[in-house]
């Protein structure tokens, strides 16, 4: 089992951007990380402390220009808070249920089974592809 990193570890081991947005809940521009285009099979974890979130069988093409998922792994690794920083209009972030990191938005306009799009930063991820 991990432990999770002081903001200090995290800055010496994440790049500028990747802390930004998983510290600070910033977003990275649509299209532009890998990940967006990435369709291999295997699984996605938390850049921050490793704990797996979402399968790549779980991935789909939502033309957001981010990551998107339907579902995640199980039940209990990301949590939903408010926010309300865009605009007035409310949103949904996730964050890593383990380590508090900020990985993006769901949003009710996923396809089945769930209805669900979890739209992530592709730099708060980490892929880990099946051998």
């Amino acid at each position: 089992m991990s432990k999770i990193k002081t903001q200090d570890e995290l800055r010496k081991i994440l790049s500028d951007e990747q802390f930004q947005v998983t510290q600070n809940a910033a977003t990275e521009r649509p299209h532009s990380h890998e990940y967006n285009l990435e369709y291999s099979l295997g699984t996605y974890h938390c850049i921050c402390c490793d704990e797996a979130l979402f399968l790549s069988d779980t991935k789909f093409d939502a033309a957001c220009g981010w990551p998107s998922f339907f579902a995640t792994v199980s039940d209990n690794v990301v949590k939903e808070v408010e926010d309300r920083s865009y605009l007035d209009r409310p949103r949904t972030e996730i964050r890593c249920a383990k380590c508090d990191a900020h990985l993006g938005h769901v949003f009710p306009d996923g396809p089945p089974p769930t209805g669900l799009r979890y739209c992530l930063n592709g730099s708060a991820l980490d892929f880990i592809p099946n051998s």
